[in-house]
């Protein structure tokens, strides 16, 4: 693929500065970027690779010396970076048609373009939108229906009258529709409860891999619009997840919790169940869950606290053996002083 700059220029909403009919053929770091690619400068820290680049052309935010070639001014020179990466991105590889080795049950209805690869499975009365790609190894169970656009890579698992919107990313190993973790306890004996609600997720949603997602024991589990996460992500049953979130790997969401919008949970975290997470609240990675969080705050911990408070607890732990030494001085000192007032009582 080839572009010029001032195509490029017009689709992300940057200035150039310098040659605007400069050939983009792709795009690369500051360090491997060759003639020919457009790179970026999105950390302040690398400042000094503009000097050395090979690249035809840079993003940056502000105009620099430090580049001799041509600029384009952008207010986020990383999400830039995003949107033209996106633009040199390999397609999906994509079967033609439906493969012959593929399993259809009865009553299945099959949108315009769908590519279905060998060794898919297909259950009865499945809806398969339009241009939806489903890779080796997928199980798409009994009444799912799978919005068009959709991307399913191989090994997944998506299990009966889950519903799965448009333009979602499911990547490969993930789970959909699990039974959620219910028991009742009958003295030493755990009780199945059947879980017989489902999982809806929404349109532009993309999965990580070898993400569970547990359907509920009744109603829906949700991952509302634009929700992002990472590999190796536990969600519950009966979760609802606001629009635009974003999940990074190894958290374990319990079951009836609600997330809100666009919060940031960052990376081996637990939530216990049954709490609310507001809108824009920020969980640092690592923390520990256990009570509901107001919209906007920025927690940290295990207990989870306000993350300025949990700075400030991890400085005092780290001063906890000189605290030590210093009571023990203290301590040390009472006792003479005590010993000190009692001779002088006696004598």
């Amino acid at each position: 693929m080839e572009v010029t700059l001032k195509h490029i220029a017009e689709s992300v909403g940057g200035t150039v500065v310098g040659d605007v009919s400069i050939v983009i053929r792709g795009i690369g770091s500051l360090a491997l970027a060759k003639e020919g690619e457009i790179s970026f400068l999105a950390d302040p820290g690398l400042r000094d690779q503009l000097r050395t680049t090979r690249a035809s052309a840079v993003m940056v935010k502000t105009h620099t010396d430090l580049f001799p070639g041509s600029q384009l001014v952008v207010p986020d020179p990383y999400l830039a970076y995003a949107r033209v990466a996106a633009m040199f991105a390999p397609p999906v590889p994509r079967f033609e048609g439906v493969s012959e080795r593929a399993v259809i049950g009865e009553g299945v209805v099959m949108g315009k373009g769908v590519s279905v690869y060998p060794l898919v499975y297909i259950g009865r009365d499945a809806v398969i939108g339009d241009e939806v790609t489903l890779f080796p190894g997928v199980y798409i169970g009994d009444g799912v229906r799978v919005g068009g656009g959709t991307v399913v890579y191989p090994n997944v698992s998506i299990l009966p009258n889950c519903i799965i919107g448009r333009n979602v990313i499911i990547h490969a190993g993930s789970v959909i529709g699990s039974d959620g973790f219910g028991y009742a306890r009958d003295g030493d004996v755990s009780v199945k409860i059947p879980q017989t609600g489902t999982v809806e997720i929404g349109d532009e949603v993309e999965i990580g891999a070898n993400n569970a997602i547990d359907r509920a024991s009744l109603g829906k589990t949700v991952i509302e619009k634009g929700v992002k996460t990472d590999n190796l992500v536990q969600i519950g049953h009966n979760v609802v997840i606001g629009e635009h979130t974003i999940i990074v790997a190894q958290v374990g969401i319990a079951g009836s919790t609600t997330i809100g919008r666009n919060v940031i949970i960052g990376p081996q975290t637990g939530i216990i169940d049954h709490l609310e997470i507001g809108d824009r609240a920020t969980v640092v990675g690592g923390s520990g869950v256990l009570k509901s969080i107001p919209a906007g705050e920025v927690v940290a911990g295990f207990p989870s606290m306000s993350h300025r408070l949990w700075l400030k607890t991890r400085g005092h732990i780290r001063r906890l053996p000189d605290y030590s030494a210093k009571l023990k001085e203290l301590d040390k000192r009472i006792r003479e002083l005590e010993q000190q007032q009692e001779k002088e009582r006696q004598g």
